[in-house]
């Protein structure tokens, strides 16, 4: 009898620590698939300027999907601790789904189709096709305010400026700090769970299966060379809807030497800068000073516009002289990085906020008792130096605006 009992808490033993040592792998396990939710979340955040049925939402739907796939795996191999790693092994297997081979989606018509289309058939009917265009001349990326209507320098809003903060300090720096994440160890213990992984073998599904429609992705991604940006846009957003059919782009396009990982990721840098800008625009177009919000609200709402304004100008700025070379690398049109391009554009609309600010200040020192004409006078005097400084001028309504403001202040 002891004998029995003996073998039996010692096969209940065995048990129980299998049982352990299986619930310790799912926990491994299940923190590794949290943290490539995370990755993604952070690459969906970073293509937040797009549209909303782009890659990011159908990768986290996929992410999404493959947890729960994973969660019921895990509740069933709780449920059968007797088996031995094999059986484990097998049911891991079972878990990683084969999809078929995804058809892809003819890539849009450029807007220059109809052009190359008419030369080629001038071609095929024997013409002899025009001679090559010149090569371009040396980018100056700097053209002057040739887009923005008659601009020119206000001498006076440099003197005004300055005879209202010749008695302060130059407080008007700011200093700010981001806080850098510490980096996070993202191997740690993948090689002991990498080869039972659902996630893994999904992706090892995807290579296998899909090679034919990765090359195809990589021969339109090799081929393509827009004159337009907009085109540019249309094509990242088609590829994006392609390749989020993958369980992971990333881990799966690794696998495919002949991907232009760098061309492609220079396209969708383009295609989102500029929607950036062009959502700029459309904001400081479209601004409107509500004159039932209390003044201080008003002008604040405008400040931030401009913070965002200067930001995006700046950024372009610092970044096209590296950024516009690769741009010309990989046939990624850059012309719209131009001061003459979208850049005058947000110049422009920041001379309309400058126009709001001013009239806005106007209008409350002469009907509002209320306000503190001196502190509404001195914030009109710098916003007006600062839009001035970073357009280079005022154009006529602006200078007429100004003009009125300063009769105010030496009233």
């Amino acid at each position: 009898m002891l004998k029995e009992e003996d073998t039996c808490n010692t096969l209940l033993s065995q048990k129980l620590e299998a049982s352990l040592r299986r619930i310790s792998f799912l926990e491994i396990e299940n923190e590794q698939l949290k943290r490539e939710v995370h990755r993604l979340s952070t690459q969906n955040a970073l293509l937040r300027g797009q549209d909303s049925d782009r890659r990011p939402t159908f990768l986290l739907k996929k992410t999404q999907s493959l947890a729960c796939n994973v969660a019921s795996s895990q509740e069933k191999q709780l449920d059968q601790n007797n088996n031995t790693d094999e059986n484990s092994l097998a049911s891991d297997n079972s878990t990683a789904r084969t999809r078929s081979p995804r058809v892809p989606k003819p890539p849009p018509t450029p807007s220059s189709f109809s052009s190359s289309s008419s030369h080629s058939s001038n071609v095929i009917k024997g013409m002899k096709p025009p001679p090559p265009p010149p090569p371009p001349p040396p980018v100056s990326w700097r053209s002057g305010c040739v887009a923005i209507k008659a601009v020119r320098r206000v001498p006076e809003v440099l003197e005004l400026y300055r005879s209202l903060t010749k008695k302060e300090g130059r407080s008007d720096m700011k200093a700010g700090s981001l806080g850098t994440p510490s980096p996070t160890n993202s191997r740690e213990m993948i090689g002991e769970i990498e080869n039972r992984s659902a996630y893994v073998l999904a992706i090892k599904s995807d290579v296998e299966t899909q090679a034919e429609f990765i090359n195809f992705l990589t021969r339109e991604v090799e081929n393509a060379a827009y004159k337009d940006i907009a085109d540019v846009e249309a094509f990242v957003k088609w590829l994006d809807e392609e390749l989020s059919y993958l369980v992971d782009e990333r881990a799966v396009l690794k696998h495919f030497p002949r991907w232009p990982e760098q061309k492609a990721d220079a396209m969708r840098e383009a295609a989102v800068g500029y929607r950036e800008l062009k959502n700029l625009e459309t904001e400081a177009l479209a601004f409107h000073d509500d004159r039932r919000q209390p003044t201080a609200v008003a002008l604040k709402r405008i400040q931030a516009l401009q913070d965002k304004l200067e930001r995006g100008v700046q950024s372009t700025e610092r970044a096209r002289e590296s950024t516009g070379q690769r741009f010309r690398d990989f046939k990624v049109p850059w012309q719209w990085m131009l001061d003459s391009g979208i850049i005058a554009q947000l110049k422009s609309g920041s001379m309309k906020l400058a126009k709001e600010y001013m009239n806005r200040v106007v209008t409350s020192v002469k009907f509002d008792a209320l306000s503190d004409e001196d502190e509404l006078m001195e914030q009109g005097v710098r916003f007006a130096y600062r839009v001035h400084q970073f357009i280079g001028g005022f154009d006529e309504e602006c200078h007429q605006a100004f003009q009125e403001m300063k009769k105010l202040a030496c009233d």
